[in-house]
């Protein structure tokens, strides 16, 4: 539900805000200034709730750290464990993975890329791509998607419950499973969970390609317009592998600028703090980094599918790929900028994880039962990267000879896209409500174009330093009789 805050600023300028946002996972609000004509002075999106998992995971042993960070969120928990036991790994003292293990991770892995695009496009931006941006409020949800296309709806929950079986199958459980390991996997596949995931993989291929076309198609009714919504101009950032080819679980960060041109690549993730910055702003708990050669105000990037697609040389699976080729042609050499372009790359890479994992099933290892890498000498520092459905997600531990952890920095996908977002909206705040007297429909324009980067507001919430708290009196009237400030 839309609730709709009008206040006057200091600066005599009107004060719209959209809060809650809807269809994204977690709390945050978007506030717009406005004059009296109605012409927009500044966006923002705010993001409103505080999780201090970087806090109270100090002092904990490190072989907690992969089960507890999970929890930051349900919609993408693998990610995290995976990124944070990727860390712990290497702090435990762990060689390289048996190949059951890594092909193990991978395939939980490609299962939570699909369960999670699947979730994105069909339950939570559908709605607006398939029954429009200023239709009836009451029936524009993933509802009013199942009356008016009934086979595409249950195909999107065909296809996300696939997933989370995968999931399911691998880590014990769908959501915070454990099967996940320093070192490598606690169990093995079994030939029955294997032989059901392998009966069923072909059909998600298909509708995963069917998905890619209903993007195209919808792009097709309005190419401008899908082109250029919520268009902004980034840097852009993933990881690939030593070819250049995507690599959703390893491989180097490699960031290209807004026209194309490379910016640093095969850069070894465990030094990301030579080549990104995070800085704070005080209307945010989510932070927002930077490129460090090109500053705070150049510097900012885009990650996730949009990002991945195109910094990347080629997908390592034949339909992806060339739906990837076709994409690509859009921008005539040039990268594509625009908010919704999101789901057309989202689809692709929903396409290649499925391609992947069937790739995976047919591989002999994947019912191995070696899954423990040998151990050697501890370390006391490390970085977990992985790109999770939302782009790039970082996880950097330090722990003692106690076993405790000491520190914890976590740089998720969505605070990557943080500067991206702001970016968008302003975009689409400009172009579609500046001097427009502005209704539900038009502000969800706004809501749509951070759906776009389908964020996970849970994940990305932490502050830097001391968390501020603030305590106002206020008497009947109204009037502030005492003010008490921390931090």
């Amino acid at each position: 539900m839309l609730n709709l805050e009008t206040a006057q600023s200091p600066q005599k300028l009107r004060r719209v805000a959209i809060e809650p946002l809807t269809r994204v996972e977690g709390h945050g609000k978007v506030t717009i200034l406005l004059d009296e004509e109605n012409r927009i002075h500044q966006v923002r999106l705010h993001i409103v709730e505080f999780r201090g998992f970087e806090a109270f995971i100090a002092g904990r042993p490190y072989w907690e750290v992969p089960v507890t960070v999970q929890r930051l969120c349900g919609i993408c928990p693998v990610s995290h464990l995976i990124a944070a036991t990727k860390a712990m790994d290497l702090i435990a003292g762990f060689g390289p993975l048996t190949p059951t293990a890594e092909k193990l991770r991978r395939l939980l892995h490609y299962g939570q890329m699909v369960q999670s695009h699947a979730l994105h496009f069909f339950h939570l931006s559908s709605p607006d791509l398939l029954l429009g941006f200023e239709s009836e409020v009451a029936k524009r949800n993933i509802i009013g998607v199942a009356e008016a296309f009934p086979d595409l709806a249950v195909q999107g929950v065909m296809t996300r419950k696939f997933g989370q079986q995968v999931i399911a199958h691998i880590a014990g459980r769908r959501i915070h499973g454990t099967g996940v390991i320093p070192g490598g996997m606690n169990k093995p596949l079994s030939l029955t969970d294997r032989d059901s995931m392998r009966a069923g993989i072909d059909e998600i291929v298909d509708w995963s390609k069917a998905a890619v076309g209903l993007v195209i198609q919808l792009h097709e009714t309005n190419p401008d317009f899908y082109k250029t919504f919520g268009e902004s101009r980034a840097n852009m950032m993933g990881l690939v592998d030593n070819r250049g080819a995507l690599d959703f679980y390893q491989g180097g960060l490699r960031a290209s600028d807004a026209d194309g041109g490379p910016i640093f690549d095969h850069v070894d993730y465990g030094t990301y703090r030579n080549v990104l910055q995070e800085d704070i702003k005080n209307w945010s708990y989510m932070k927002f980094p930077h490129i460090k050669t090109l500053g705070a105000d150049k510097g900012w990037y885009r990650v996730g599918p949009l990002a991945r697609v195109q910094v990347c040389d080629a997908m390592a699976t034949p339909l992806a790929e060339a739906e990837r080729q076709t994409f690509l042609s859009l921008g005539g050499g040039k990268p594509l900028h625009g908010a919704l372009m999101y789901h057309w790359a989202r689809m692709i890479e929903m396409l290649h994880a499925a391609e992947l994992a069937r790739e995976l099933l047919d591989d002999p290892d994947i019912v191995g039962t070696d899954l423990m890498a040998d151990k050697g000498p501890r370390r006391e520092e490390a970085v977990g990267v992985i790109e999770a459905p939302r782009g790039t997600l970082f996880h950097h531990y330090r722990a003692d000879e106690n076993d405790l952890v000491t520190y914890c920095n976590l740089i998720v996908s969505t605070t990557n896209n943080n500067q991206a977002m702001n970016e968008s909206i302003r975009a689409v705040a400009s172009r579609y409500l500046s001097g427009r007297e502005l209704t539900e429909g038009l502000l969800n324009h706004i809501e749509v174009a951070i759906r776009a980067y389908d964020p996970c507001l849970s994940c990305a919430t932490h502050a830097l330093g001391q968390m501020p708290l603030e305590v106002d009196l206020v008497d009947a009237d109204g009037a502030l009789v005492s003010r008490l400030r921390k931090g």
